[in-house]
């Protein structure tokens, strides 16, 4: 009898590694008392909960048929015409037929890269970018080619030589809107400028705008969709920064015809989202302002963000920058080339302040000297003594 695991895995997984960000999470949580700076959470004291449990009984009492069974692939409807709503304040215009309902907009990016990409082909991204789309691309795509961007977003002549030289190139994935990790909002100029690149080597634009929401000042600058007139946009939106992440309701905008691609895979997927949760969310903006709701929210992570930079004003060393957000959750931290911010977390986890080390968010993992903070999870207090902790730690080490 054979021992061991016999299994023989298909190639892909020889690919997939864990993501840091959880791993530090598991740090973090074997350290009790740590102040977290890590994750990228919304503040649970802010979840609708209590209109949320209306939300749910008025739900299982009138339509507890509709709400346990089967739904549609592509989603609730009534959801959907909401999202429709939405999506006009981002300069779209659409229909119910162009919006799919997806298990968290991490699920709408998985199936974009399914969409896609196959065999050699690479996906174009941000330098540094969202870890979690490499964690959903990899499956479809090991090759991951970053631009960088400053603090009006992507460069575009770097963009253009890269596409000059990358032939394979099949998707541009983008978080116009207080990026992950590093907080900037692309000006309206460079929207403008990647759409015409997009449209020059005919390639497809993924939009993420999980964030967008999340706004402390400025005009809200319209989207890359609101300007996409050769349908090669695919616009994503969530729910789960301003409602509740745990409901995982997401949502992908496109074309019909791309639309209909995503129902296909989402159903060989998990056939649909969970209807109670595309009826709880319904049912909350039948029920509530959510203008409201997302003011309270913004104006306790912008206190936040404000006192964060305060801190780090007052405590990081000179030689430490950062991008200053307009919005989201991030503060996105620049260190000497020759500090390392994999080694600085293991002393800083000694100290009880946890981050998240920079090199993971960049598609080649070349910069390790980079740190990226959350603001919005911890209370003033443990701000204030995170940021004094890891302004002594730095100083020690640069």
């Amino acid at each position: 009898m054979k021992e061991g695991n016999v299994m023989k895995f298909a190639n892909r997984m020889k690919v997939l590694k864990p993501s840091d960000i959880r791993e530090v999470m598991k740090l973090i949580a074997s350290n009790p008392g740590t102040i977290s700076f890590a994750g990228g959470l919304p503040d649970p004291n802010l979840f609708p909960a209590e209109a949320m449990k209306i939300a749910t009984d008025k739900v299982l009492t009138d339509n507890p048929n509709l709400a346990l069974q089967y739904g549609l692939t592509l989603g609730n409807v009534h959801l959907r015409k909401k999202i429709v709503a939405l999506m006009k304040r981002e300069g779209v215009e659409t229909t119910v037929d162009n919006i799919a309902i997806t298990t968290g907009s991490q699920q709408a990016i998985a199936i974009a890269a399914m969409l896609l990409v196959e065999g050699e082909g690479a996906i174009i991204t941000e330098n540094p970018s969202y870890l979690g789309a490499f964690l959903a691309f990899k499956p479809f795509s090991t090759e991951h080619i970053g631009v960088n961007g400053d603090e009006d977003g992507m460069l575009m002549d770097e963009l253009e030589e890269t596409l000059k030289n990358n032939k394979h190139a099949k998707l541009i994935y983008v978080i116009p809107n207080f990026q992950n990790p590093t907080g900037r909002t692309w000006s309206l100029e460079r929207r403008k400028a990647l759409l015409a690149l997009a449209n020059k080597y005919d390639l497809p634009i993924l939009e993420d705008n999980a964030y967008g929401e999340v706004r402390f000042e400025g005009e809200r600058i319209p989207s890359i969709k609101s300007m996409d007139t050769e349908n090669r946009v695919i616009y994503l939106g969530s729910f789960s920064k301003i409602l509740s992440p745990g409901l995982r309701v997401g949502w992908a905008c496109a074309d019909h015809e791309v639309i209909l691609k995503y129902e296909l895979l989402k159903n060989g997927l998990d056939l649909q989202s969970a209807e109670l949760a595309q009826m709880q969310v319904d049912e909350f903006l039948n029920s509530n302002d959510l203008e409201t709701h997302i003011g309270k929210i913004n104006k306790v992570y912008k206190e936040r963000r404000d006192l964060m930079i305060k801190m780090i004003d007052a405590e990081f060393p000179k030689e430490a920058t950062y991008f200053y957000p307009k919005g989201g959750m991030f503060i996105w931290v620049n260190l000497p080339s020759h500090v390392d911010t994999r080694e600085l977390l293991k002393k800083a986890i000694e100290r009880k302040v946890g981050f998240v080390p920079g090199g993971s968010f960049y598609p080649g993992g070349d910069c390790e000297s980079s740190m990226r903070l959350n603001f919005s999870t911890m209370e003033n207090e443990k701000i204030v003594e995170g940021i004094q902790i890891l302004g002594q730690l730095l100083k020690e080490n640069i």
